[in-house]
């Protein structure tokens, strides 16, 4: 079982302040947690085959994820049609008021 220190110590990591009610609360409820992790770690994987990266497909061959970056005629004319329905702008930057 965790003890009262050790609930303490991670309460006071954690900025939060406890009354003695709470840290016997925590301490039994972090036991559990951690009760159920040994428990996990009884379980037996070693036919358990690894899972695949995300970036990978299933046949373990990279995956492209990201695309260049390149503007074409098309972006600049939906730019135009955005710019064209802001009331106030200069040059091709939209104004807005000032936050801070």
């Amino acid at each position: 079982m965790i003890s009262e220190q050790e609930v303490k110590h991670i309460a006071k990591l954690a900025r939060l302040g406890i009354s003695a009610e709470e840290c016997k609360k925590f301490q039994n409820e972090l036991s559990g947690i951690l009760d159920y992790f040994n428990l996990l770690e009884e379980v037996d994987v070693s036919k358990v085959k690894p899972t695949f990266h995300p970036a990978e497909n299933l046949l373990g061959k990279k995956l492209s994820v990201t695309r260049k970056d390149i503007v074409g005629a098309e972006d600049n004319q939906i730019a135009d049609k955005l710019l064209e329905a802001i009331p106030e702008k200069k040059d091709r930057y939209a104004k807005v008021k000032k936050i801070l």
